[in-house]
């Protein structure tokens, strides 16, 4: 019964171990409260719009650069 023990307090303390006739104390534990969200307003159903598929514009032809002079 000594510093070799694994089973005696002071073994456990030699070796740097905790077990069960070293336990350590339990964390005190942490409860979060997440703050509750206001429920959002409900809204009347509306219809829904449909949606019309609009042509692309036809692209205009870059202009010209006037060239300089020499």
């Amino acid at each position: 019964m000594g510093k070799g023990d694994k089973r005696t307090k002071k073994g456990k303390r030699t070796i740097g171990s905790n077990g069960v006739t070293r336990a350590q104390k339990p964390a005190a534990k942490v409860i979060l409260v997440k703050p509750k969200k206001k429920a959002a307003p409900k809204k009347a159903a509306s219809p829904k719009k449909e949606v019309v598929a609009k042509k692309p514009a036809a692209k205009k032809a870059p202009a010209k650069k006037a060239t300089a002079k020499k």
